[in-house]
């Protein structure tokens, strides 16, 4: 489904972000949705075959996802998020001892890519995520339509992976496909717009060898030969096209073989992770970056979708009434909607760390003055609430999905 939608904000003072953490109200277990997405290994290890598939077909074909982005507004609403208890933040990894510092000069951060998957119309589409701060190092953060399927109310999108760094099928540290999603209740069943972002698990992440991994010297993946039993349990698709599975008959004997994809690692410690700031007072300045596409409703095209960018500015307060969202956050920005939803607001960012505190995703962008262009982007405030959500998927394991049996049959 597609909305228009009418928000707006009044500007408030800026605050400083709380030196520590704190104790917030917050979700209580039945305010959390989980969904799973990749239930096991195997089918794990077919999402990874799916983008990998055809020279990456699928990642180089794949559009920005636009669902209920463009947000049409000529009007200021009064009214947004308060605080539901004291601030807080967790901080990002490899930062926990450290206080984040002003940045002076740009430097991008390594955490945010692209997320993946097949929409409603059965195409690959992306979005843009962020790893965050979590117990093993293994969690994304995005808008929670990025997540969850609001055009068919199917649960979960299917065949979603994340790839930091994502560059024209360049998988710089791999593919990490996604485990366990995690939203508000409220989102997930009604669709409610304050609750509109997801904390997602993901798998160690997943390469082919020497082609998109960041360690030239890395070793390649291989063929494992398995039992026939074992080898039946692998989707026909890939059994019939022969691609990440194929026969060998020898000495009139078949042999059964199945593509090991290279282990990378976790992903927080390949590429880090950002902190996370909650119940924060309205009015500081956040950088926001993603992979803003798309054109401008007078139909220029600002961006390309390839490459990461940021914007700057002051947060303020917005409603929309037709979302049901009343507690949301605006940023002036020029954004385009397709391709820039789950863009990481990050609150305190350091440019030496390339680190700060997620504190806001993208949900939709506006032309608030009716010139044509958008000028604004909006997000969830960012309260108690959200960071039951967050404890609820942050200290899950993964694990490691390089070759999704426990022990092959033969090799």
């Amino acid at each position: 489904m597609k909305r228009t939608l009418a928000f707006g904000g009044v500007v408030a003072t800026a605050g400083l972000l709380a030196a520590g953490l704190a104790a917030p109200a917050q979700a209580t277990p039945q305010d959390v949705a989980s969904d799973a997405l990749a239930t096991n290994g195997i089918a794990a290890w077919a999402t990874v075959a799916y983008w990998y598939n055809n020279e990456y077909a699928n990642l180089i074909n794949a559009t920005p996802y636009d669902v209920e982005t463009k947000v049409v507004a000529k009007h200021i609403s009064k009214g947004g998020p308060a605080p539901d208890s004291k601030p807080g933040v967790v901080p990002a990894i490899g930062d926990e001892k450290k206080v984040a510092a002003k940045s002076k000069n740009i430097n991008l951060p390594k955490t945010t890519g692209k997320v993946f998957f097949d929409g409603a119309d059965g195409r690959p589409h992306w979005c843009t995520a962020t790893s965050v701060q979590s117990a093993y190092h293994n969690l994304v953060a995005t808008a929670g339509h990025c997540v969850y399927d609001t055009e068919s109310n199917a649960t979960t999108l299917e065949n979603w992976v994340f790839v930091p760094g994502y560059y024209q099928g360049k998988t710089p540290w791999g593919i990490y496909v996604g485990k366990q999603a995690f939203t508000h209740y409220d989102f997930d069943v009604y669709e409610d717009g304050d609750r509109d972002y997801a904390f997602v698990t993901v798998y160690n992440g997943l390469g082919i060898g020497h082609d998109g991994l960041s360690d030239p010297e890395a070793a390649p993946g291989e063929w494992y030969e398995v039992s026939k039993a074992t080898y039946l349990q692998f989707p026909q698709e890939y059994r019939d096209k022969k691609h990440y599975c194929h026969e060998v008959v020898k000495d009139g004997k078949t042999h059964y073989f199945v593509w090991k994809f290279v282990d990378v690692g976790r992903l927080g410690d390949n590429v880090g992770g950002q902190g996370l700031a909650y119940n924060q007072k309205i009015g500081q300045p956040v950088f926001v970056f993603g992979y803003p596409s798309g054109s401008h409703p007078d139909g220029n095209y600002a961006y390309s979708g390839k490459t990461l960018k940021w914007s700057y500015g002051k947060t303020f307060k917005a409603t929309a009434a037709s979302i049901k969202a009343e507690e949301l956050q605006a940023v002036k920005s020029s954004f385009t909607g397709e391709g820039a939803l789950g863009s990481a607001w990050l609150l305190k960012y350091s440019n030496g760390r390339r680190l700060g505190y997620l504190n806001g995703v993208t949900i939709g962008v506006s032309d608030t003055d009716g010139n044509d262009r958008y000028d604004t982007s909006i997000s969830p405030y960012f309260d108690g609430e959200l960071y039951g959500v967050y404890g609820a998927a942050k200290n899950l394991w993964s694990g490691s999905i390089a070759f999704p049996v426990e022990s092959p049959a033969l090799h």
